[in-house]
């Protein structure tokens, strides 16, 4: 699935003043596949970009097209399916149930797709150096440890692109090359793109693409 933007000004960001690079109010595509890192300071609309490919805000002006389908023509079953099938969101909020287990959290994803076996999904868990909270709810974990567990849930379905709003903000350096590798394994394997919004780290990764707001 490629995604085109065509004029796309957010409402509440339509009285700032963008850069000549801004994404916003241009016309550009996106291919599946491509590894794409979105910077912009603070303000910007990085999480609103996110947000809106989502179909969560649909406050905007312009025209935004998953292949040559309008995203504001889609009804909530067809947002349900798009979010279970071909787009996958590490939000900034994380959106981790506090109250239920690491294991209950992927869980929740994973058994709509049964993309990975528990055992996979510990194998994930590990790579991140957290399979030891497994059974320990996410509410009484470190930020930096919700943001890896947030990372391995996105990770448990099939996608076309995966959006990741910020997704390394609470991690160090090791533990963001860790995250990014396993992402960019997960990503290949199934020939699929990502979008990863950032304040201007590039984290040592070789992007396809960057792009501005």
């Amino acid at each position: 699935m490629d995604i085109h933007f065509n004029n796309v000004i957010p409402i509440p960001l339509s009285g700032i003043q963008h850069s000549d690079k801004s994404i916003w109010g241009s016309e550009f595509s996106l291919h599946k596949g491509e590894k794409v890192m979105l910077n912009a300071s603070s303000g910007k609309g990085k999480t609103t970009f996110t947000h809106t490919l989502a179909g969560i805000r649909k406050d905007f002006n312009g025209s935004i097209r998953f292949d040559e389908r309008e995203i504001t023509s889609f009804s909530p079953e067809e947002w349900a399916d798009l979010r279970k099938e071909q787009i996958s969101f590490v939000f900034q909020d994380l959106q981790l149930f506090s109250k239920l287990t690491v294991e209950e959290n992927l869980h929740l994803k994973n058994n709509l797709t049964d993309s990975f076996s528990s055992s996979e999904l510990k194998q994930m868990l590990e790579e991140l150096e957290i399979d030891d909270k497994w059974s320990v709810p996410c509410g009484i974990l470190s930020m930096g440890q919700q943001q890896r567990v947030a990372i391995i849930r996105a990770l448990c379905q099939p996608f076309d692109w995966l959006l990741m709003d910020e997704p390394f903000s609470n991690l160090d350096v090791e533990n963001t090359q860790r995250a990014l590798s396993l992402i960019n394994n997960r990503v290949n394997d199934i020939k699929s793109g990502f979008i990863l919004t950032t304040l201007g780290e590039n984290h040592n990764f070789d992007f396809d693409r960057e792009l501005n707001l």
